[in-house]
């Protein structure tokens, strides 16, 4: 019975042991401690009821409490929770540079949220970021905050500031807005409003200097289907290699070469290409050149203004065709390919021939360039039936010993509506030039025209000059107008009232 009561008294949970009583640090250390403790621990796990023993043993006094328990089980599964909530959001982002969050459904606090594995995804609290840069003040959706005297709308000028600076950061990527938010830079509507409309424009400029780069001969540069002109030159053979640019103009770009070898043509060893600026700007005055020049009317009314550059440069070969039949000194016409004019370089080494305007020449080669030009100017304007258009010092070279003339693209016939007054221009740069030069013989610009021309217009007044020569124009126009082109193009004998004209 004894035995039986004792059991029944017995906790259920089995008896507790007290607790004893400290041991000094001595005893701790001491090797006879040791070996009690562990001969007491053999002694335990040798007991059958060792298992509640030990489980009262681990027991926590807070244990007894229901509420304290069900907090331990809503924290495993919140943990639980978050960690199929961080798998989740890995599987959707991936790889993904763009990706989502669901950081707003989390369950625990990430503070104690501190045995994640570390294979897990990080999360980024951005709410927590010590390296987001403050957001400007804001105002609240009704508008202000604060009451009275310390009352703040959305109109105040700080917030206003603080905004305009933030939304600098959408400006495009090229522009450079530095970090204005921790510098706390405030700038006014007015300032951000006159930004916002410079980089919208400069991007729009760039945009269209990048078309026009990619698209266009401008300067030094050329357009892909120009390169590729080029390349195809060099691999027939007929160029050997293309050095680079020697010089520029208002409508081409000239190119140094080196000259091959090919069956169809006879290559000099050194070579010029003249490639036409695709580039319209340049044209824009200079279209009456063509299109009232009977050899190519028809033709210019029927282009558009890109092609109208390839037919400037089958302008200038035509013209280069007739001075060198004429025996005039000339660059010798090699081949055409669209707006790309290959002819022979004047000059050696490749070091181009100096200007008329640079060289420094004696009285006498001074005086001998004047008559030369002189009868080139009256082989041009009554054998080829040409007018240079464009004759100066820059447009001649002396080589050799003589002058050499170049850039023939503007030349137009004798009965083109302007073609007197072209010829008159020459001869003033003409006459000008040479005067200046202390060349003693040189005619002054109304002697030459009519020395030219073979015209006997008396005026001393350039004024009435000009009105004679005008008046002659417009009867050789309305003369030209009668006539038929094929009668222009087959007639010789029977020509306009001042020169005849003939076609290539």
């Amino acid at each position: 019975m004894d035995q039986v009561s004792a059991k029944e008294v017995k906790s259920p949970w089995g008896a507790l042991k007290t607790t004893e009583a400290p041991c000094s640090l001595t005893d701790v250390m001491s090797e006879q401690l040791a070996k009690q403790l562990q001969e007491d621990c053999d002694s335990l796990s040798a007991s059958p009821d060792v298992d509640l023993d030990l489980a009262a043993f681990q027991q926590d006094a807070d244990t007894s409490s229901d509420l304290m328990l069900a907090q331990m089980l809503q924290m495993q599964f919140d943990r639980e929770f978050d960690t199929q909530l961080r798998r989740e959001e890995k599987k959707f982002n991936g790889e993904s540079k763009v990706s989502i969050s669901f950081e707003n459904y989390r369950m625990v606090h990430p503070f104690e949220d501190s045995d994640s594995s570390e294979d897990e995804v990080d999360w980024q609290d951005t709410r927590h970021d010590p390296y987001r840069p403050a957001k400007p003040t804001t105002t609240p959706k009704k508008g202000f905050i604060g009451k009275g005297k310390n009352i703040t709308t959305k109109h105040d000028e700080d917030v206003c500031g603080r905004k305009n600076t933030a939304r600098m950061d959408n400006f495009a990527p090229e522009v450079h807005v530095g970090d204005g938010i921790s510098m706390d830079l405030k700038l006014s509507n007015h300032v951000y409003n006159a930004l916002k409309r410079h980089c919208q424009t400069e991007q729009r400029r760039s945009a269209r200097l990048h078309e026009k780069k990619e698209h266009s001969t401008a300067e030094q540069a050329v357009d892909s289907r120009t390169r590729l002109l080029m390349y195809k030159m060099v691999n027939a053979g007929i160029l050997e290699n293309i050095n680079g640019c020697i010089s520029t103009g208002k409508e081409s770009v000239v190119f140094h070469a080196d000259g091959g070898s090919s069956q169809e043509m006879v290559v000099p060893e050194e070579c010029v290409l003249k490639v036409f600026k695709t580039t319209l700007n340049e044209f824009k005055n200079r279209d009456k050149y063509i299109k009232d020049d009977y050899r190519f009317k028809d033709r210019f009314s029927k282009l558009n203004p890109r092609k109208i550059i390839r037919l400037w440069a089958e302008k200038e070969m035509h013209n280069l065709t007739r001075m060198k039949k004429a025996g005039i000194p000339c660059p010798e016409v090699v081949i055409l390919k669209k707006h790309i004019l290959v002819m022979s370089f004047i000059g050696q080494n490749q070091v181009p021939a100096p200007k008329l305007k640079e060289v420094m020449l004696s009285s006498d080669d001074m005086k001998k360039a004047y008559y030369q030009v002189l009868q080139m100017m009256k082989q041009l304007f009554q054998e080829c039936k040409l007018v240079h258009a464009d004759l100066s010092e820059y447009n001649m070279l002396w080589h050799d010993g003589q002058v050499w003339l170049i850039d023939v693209s503007q030349s137009v016939e004798p009965t083109h509506p302007h073609g007197l007054e072209f010829l008159f221009r020459d001869c003033r740069n003409v006459s000008t030039f040479f005067q200046k030069a202390g060349v003693a013989e040189a005619m002054n610009v109304h002697e030459l025209f009519n020395t030219v021309s073979g015209l006997q217009i008396n005026s001393d007044s350039e004024a009435d000059f000009l009105a004679q020569i005008e008046a002659l124009e417009k009867m050789n126009e309305d003369h030209v107008q009668v006539r038929s082109k094929k009668t222009l193009a087959s007639t010789v004998d029977d020509g306009p009232p001042l020169l005849n004209s003939d076609d290539d």
